[in-house]
């Protein structure tokens, strides 16, 4: 899995002992939970932020997502996600996150994403601005994703 265009690091932590199951392992409700942390520090970094959400009343919901478990993480390991966004449609916008150890850079897990913009008082998508589209537009990258070889 090699980045073809840089990733931005989206967030930063620690698995507390309360996160892992009775198999002393973070659970999967954490991943996801750590995942969606990063989601909204991307939507930040490209406009889509708490503010522009709010006063035009406009959310973001996933619609598709898959992950993948590469390695356990345990109580006290330091991980990093970094997100590449992969694609950037009229309504929605495809990206991945890489959890990584942060001392290793070993990836312990990796989701793919699919997020339809939407106008919350019609509760329909509704078209990228302009502005936010073209910054997630220069942000375009690649990565060779486990799925691919799926097709």
């Amino acid at each position: 899995m090699t980045p073809v265009a840089d990733s931005s690091e989206t967030y930063r932590g620690v698995v507390y002992p309360w996160q892992c199951d009775h198999m002393g392992h973070m659970n999967v409700m954490w991943y996801v939970g750590k995942f969606d942390e990063a989601t909204w520090v991307f939507f930040d970094r490209i406009g889509l932020t708490r503010e522009f959400l709010a006063a035009q009343a406009r959310g973001m919901a996933a619609v598709d997502q898959r992950i993948t478990y590469r390695r356990e993480l345990r109580a006290g390991d330091v991980v990093a996600v970094d997100t590449t966004l992969l694609e950037v449609r009229d309504k929605a916008l495809r990206f991945v996150h890489r959890m990584k150890l942060a001392g290793s850079g070993e990836v312990a897990a990796l989701t793919m994403l699919t997020a339809v913009h939407l106008d919350t008082e019609r509760r329909k998508a509704t078209t990228l601005p302009v502005d936010i589209r073209s910054r997630a537009e220069a942000s375009v990258g690649a990565l060779d994703l486990p799925w691919d070889a799926a097709r």
